[in-house]
C-alpha cells in the first residue's frame, strides 16, 4: 500500500539560496510517515498512552532537486521491510514528474523505558507488512 500526501512549501521553510533546508525534509517525511501509520489504522496516539512508541533509529535521504517556496510537493510513503521489532518505509517526495528527495527511515517498536519490544498483537498491522500489500 502507497499513501499519498501533499503539502505546499513555506516560505520560512527556505534557506538563504531560496531552497528548502535540508533538514526540514525530515518534517516533511515526518508528516507523510504519520499520515501512512493513520492510513492504515495504527492509532499512534493510543500507542502513546498505553506506554509504547515508535522511534525512528536510522534515515538515509538522497536530494536530487531543489524545492522553493510555494512548490506543491507529493510525498509517498510505503513499506519495505518488517521485522518482529522493526521495519523500513520507503518515501519519496516529487512536484510534478520531478523527484526531489528519496528516503529510507527505519523504525523500531519500544517499550516505556525506550527499549525495543516485539510489536504487540494489536499495532501488528497487515499495513506495516509489504508482503500484505
Amino acid at each position: 500500500m502507497i499513501c499519498e500526501c501533499t503539502l505546499t512549501v513555506r516560505s520560512y521553510e527556505c534557506d538563504s539560496y531560496g531552497h528548502v533546508n535540508n533538514a526540514n525534509y525530515l518534517n516533511y517525511l515526518e508528516y507523510a510517515r504519520y499520515e501512512f501509520l493513520r492510513s492504515i489504522g495504527f492509532d499512534y496516539p493510543r500507542v502513546i498512552r498505553v506506554g509504547y512508541g515508535v522511534y525512528v533509529a536510522r534515515v538515509e535521504i538522497d536530494y536530487k532537486k531543489s524545492a522553493v517556496t510555494d512548490d506543491s510537493l507529493l510525498i509517498r510513503s510505503w513499506p519495505v521491510k518488517k521485522g518482529a521489532v522493526s521495519g523500513i518505509i520507503a518515501q519519496e517526495i516529487t512536484r510534478g514528474e520531478d523527484l526531489i528527495a528519496a528516503a529510507r527511515v527505519t523504525w523500531a517498536f519500544v517499550d516505556s523505558r525506550g527499549q525495543p519490544v516485539k510489536i504487540p498483537g494489536e499495532w501488528n498491522l497487515p499495513g506495516l507488512d509489504p508482503k500484505s500489500n
